[in-house]
C-alpha cells in the first residue's frame, strides 16, 4: 500500500498566503480615488472656511483677513445689527418672506400645471411642454428694462403691484414659476400609477380631490426639490430685487449686504462676510430638513 492513501482526507484546504502590501498596486486600484476625495473636499470647504475667518476678524479690510483664524472675535456680527443705516435684521426678515412665499407659490402652481399635463390631454399638450423649455433659453436678464417699465405702469393703478413693493417682486419671481420646475414635476408625476386615479373616479372623486388627497401625498419628494431650488433662487437673486426694492428697508440680503462692499473707502469685509455666513442659514438648515427627499425628488423622475 502506497503512503498517499494511508494519508486521512480531513477536508480542509490550505490557506492562501496573505500578499505583502504593496503601495503603487493599491494606489493604482483604488488609492487615487482617496487623493482626488481628499482634494475635492479641500477645494470645497477651503472658501468656507475663509469666509468664516473673515467675519471673525475684527479688522474690516480684505488684505488682513488673509490669515486664517489669526484673530477671533464677534464685532463684526454686532455691527451687523446695530448700524441704523444697514437694517440688516429687516434685510434678513424680508428675504424669509420672500423665499418662502415664492418658494410655496411656485411649488402650488407647479404641481398644478404638471398634474394637468401628465393626466389630461388637450390641444396644445406637447406644444406647451416644449414651450416651458424653449422660454427658459433666453435669460431672465432681457427682461429687466420690461419688468421695471410694466411695473412701474401699473403701480399707478395698483401700488401693491408697483415699484418698491415686496408683493410686486414676488409675483414677477412666480411668472418663472413653470418652466424647469413643471417639467420636473411633469416627470415624476408620471411615475404615478394612472390606476390609483381611475379607482379614486370610480369612488365618485372628481380631479381636485385626487389631486389634493392623493397625488400631492406621493409626489412629496419633488415638491420638497422644487421648493428648496425657487427659495435658494429668491434668496441670490440681485439684479431684479436691486430694480424692483428701492428703500434699503425693504430690501433682500443680496442686495443690502453689497451695500457694505460697494463704497471705495468705506468697505467693510468682514461685516460683508459675517452677514453673508448668517444669510446662509435658513438656506443649509431648509437643506438638512429636506435632504431625505432630495435624492428620491431628483431620480426618480428621470425614468418612467
Amino acid at each position: 500500500m502506497s503512503t498517499s492513501t494511508m494519508i486521512p482526507r480531513t477536508g480542509v484546504s490550505a490557506i492562501p498566503a496573505k500578499r505583502p502590501f504593496r503601495f503603487g498596486t493599491w494606489f493604482r486600484a483604488t488609492g487615487w480615488r482617496h487623493l482626488v476625495g481628499v482634494i475635492t473636499v479641500i477645494y470645497a470647504v477651503f472658501p468656507l472656511l475663509y469666509v468664516l475667518s473673515a467675519s471673525l476678524n475684527p479688522n474690516g479690510t480684505l488684505l488682513s483677513s488673509n490669515g486664517l483664524f489669526a484673530k477671533i472675535g464677534l464685532d463684526s456680527y454686532v455691527t451687523l445689527f446695530t448700524s441704523p443705516q444697514q437694517p440688516y435684521a429687516s434685510w434678513f426678515g424680508n428675504t424669509l418672506f420672500i423665499g418662502l412665499s415664492t418658494s410655496v407659490c411656485t411649488v402650488f402652481l407647479g404641481a398644478l400645471a404638471a398634474y394637468c399635463f401628465s393626466r389630461m390631454r388637450f390641444a396644445g399638450r406637447r406644444f406647451g411642454l416644449v414651450s416651458l423649455l424653449v422660454v427658459q433659453i433666453f435669460p431672465q436678464l432681457l427682461a429687466v428694462v420690461a419688468i421695471f417699465l410694466l411695473l412701474n405702469t401699473i403701480g399707478d393703478i395698483f401700488p401693491v403691484l408697483g415699484i418698491d413693493n415686496q408683493i410686486a417682486l414676488i409675483v414677477v419671481y412666480l411668472g418663472g414659476a413653470l418652466g424647469v420646475n413643471t417639467y420636473l414635476m411633469y416627470g415624476f408625476f408620471n411615475t404615478v400609477p394612472t390606476a390609483l386615479d381611475e379607482a379614486a373616479k370610480i369612488d365618485g372623486a372628481g380631479h381636485a380631490r385626487i389631486f389634493f388627497t392623493i397625488i400631492l401625498r406621493l409626489v412629496a419628494p419633488i415638491l420638497a426639490v422644487v421648493g428648496l431650488l425657487s427659495f435658494i433662487a429668491s434668496t441670490n437673486d440681485f439684479v431684479i430685487a436691486s430694480i424692483v426694492l428701492v428703500t434699503p428697508e425693504k430690501q433682500t440680503l443680496a442686495v443690502g449686504l453689497y451695500q457694505f462692499v460697494s463704497q471705495e473707502f468705506t468697505s467693510n469685509w468682514s461685516v460683508f462676510a459675517a452677514g453673508a455666513v448668517l444669510a446662509a442659514l435658513p438656506v443649509m438648515a431648509l437643506f438638512l430638513y429636506l435632504q431625505k427627499y432630495i435624492v428620491g425628488g431628483l431620480t426618480a423622475g428621470s425614468v418612467k
